[in-house]
């Protein structure tokens, strides 16, 4: 396809395609399929090779959150069966998070539900990345704390936090039917306050909350724009007890498109497929390598994920390999642009490249974005399993409704981490 040659030929130049050029590959047939992914897999290899990032969710502060974004299973009113804590203390947070580095994840991404930080709230963060720095010296931290004030990011910063997540989400146009209690102005402010602070800004999107294909457009051109060093791209899963419950639009080869369309917009950036993936993307989820080269490793903050030994062999098989942690994740001249995280081998760096968004639950992972993500592999019987619908064959072109977990496991419980 002419298409498909072209951008390549622009991601491998670091040029942006035409917004019409991104729509033709959101329209592009199940037939095409294949041929997409291969292109933007040229890309995505040309900046990455076939190295894949892992990334960790610690989530310090769950529910109860005075935000009413609607795809959240944190939201003010929100019915999920979700677990409630506040704060963790640093060594719990910590002791969280090395079982996420032993499993092989390179950046630990610090989650907290709310409108954003208090002074106080910096400070214990501040505190328990001090905390698992000392334990694991070459980890990345990012935060995800939701809005941020002046000053903030830099005491960040100062604590040794190397990226700050928070997530666009979706498109400026359709923002207020999204959310209510802040606005996309916010969500902009604060991603420029990380950047600003020498942090290593990440932020993404959520797809499946019955957008169209040219708010998918908008929303990931937007992010060119503001330049971040990690995309996370979401997809929602639909929670019972939000008001998106009923929002089931994905299918495997629509969300494979909409990565092969993140990768072409943002052809050197590191795309993290995040929450959601177990449970749209199923059995095609090593294809998705292709497309990014960044995962989250285990559970995420309020469901279930795939079993962290199963993401190792997924990898593997599918003729990838993890990225360690002496390595580079950016490429050199991301790097050399700002020091970001990933572009130090071993240490930290005071800019950071991380995962979903924080103060947008996003029920689909990714840092700060509450993730609820998917499931899959074995969930025990303690795990708390939820299912929208009986378990049926699948059906093709239809999306599965039966394959969501609320999370019962890891940081706030007594039950072992799936990492």
């Amino acid at each position: 396809m002419d298409l498909l040659n072209t951008l390549v030929d622009k991601g491998l130049r670091r040029e942006s395609p035409t917004r019409e050029e991104a729509l033709a590959v959101l329209a592009t047939s199940d037939d095409d399929l294949l041929d997409v992914v291969a292109a933007a897999g040229k890309v995505r290899r040309h900046w990455f090779g076939r190295r894949v990032k892992l990334n960790y969710l610690v989530n310090l502060k769950s529910g109860l959150c005075p935000e009413d974004c609607s795809y959240c299973s944190q939201r003010l009113g929100s019915k999920a069966e979700i677990l409630k804590y506040t704060w963790l203390k640093p060594d719990q947070a910590s002791q969280a998070a090395a079982a996420g580095v032993a499993g092989g994840a390179k950046r630990v991404c610090l989650v907290a539900s709310g409108r954003g930080p208090t002074d106080r709230d910096v400070d214990r963060v501040s505190d328990t990345i001090k905390a698992i720095k000392e334990q694991n010296e070459a980890v990345e931290v990012c935060a995800c704390l939701g809005l941020l004030s002046d000053g903030q990011a830099e005491r960040l910063r100062d604590a040794g936090a190397d990226a700050y997540n928070h997530n666009l989400n979706t498109s400026e146009a359709t923002y207020g039917d999204i959310t209510t209690t802040h606005t996309y102005a916010d969500r902009v402010d604060t991603v420029t306050k990380a950047h600003a602070a020498g942090l290593s800004a990440c932020s993404g999107l959520i797809a499946g909350m019955g957008e169209s294909d040219e708010d998918l457009v908008d929303v990931v051109f937007s992010l060119r724009e503001l330049d971040p060093d990690s995309v996370p791209v979401n997809f929602l899963i639909p929670m019972e007890g939000t008001p998106l419950a009923k929002e089931w639009h994905l299918t495997p080869q629509r969300c494979l498109r909409i990565l092969a369309m993140t990768r072409f917009v943002c052809p050197d950036v590191e795309v993290r497929i995040a929450g959601g993936r177990e449970v749209h993307l199923r059995t095609m989820q090593p294809l998705a390598l292709n497309l990014a080269n960044s995962i989250f490793l285990g559970d995420y903050l309020t469901s279930e994920g795939q079993a962290g030994h199963a993401d190792l062999e997924m990898i593997a098989d599918a003729g990838f390999e993890v990225e360690g942690a002496g390595e580079v994740t950016l490429p050199e001249h991301r790097a050399a642009e700002r020091g970001a995280c990933g572009s130090h081998a071993g240490g930290s760096c005071g800019s950071h490249a991380d995962g979903g968004a924080c103060g947008s639950h996003a029920e689909g992972g990714g840092c700060g974005s509450h993730a609820d993500g998917g499931v899959c592999g074995s969930v025990p019987a303690e795990a708390g399993r939820r299912t929208g619908a009986p378990a049926e064959p699948a059906v093709a072109g239809e999306a599965r409704t039966d394959l969501v977990a609320v999370r019962r496991r890891g940081a706030g419980t007594d039950l072992a981490p799936n990492a």
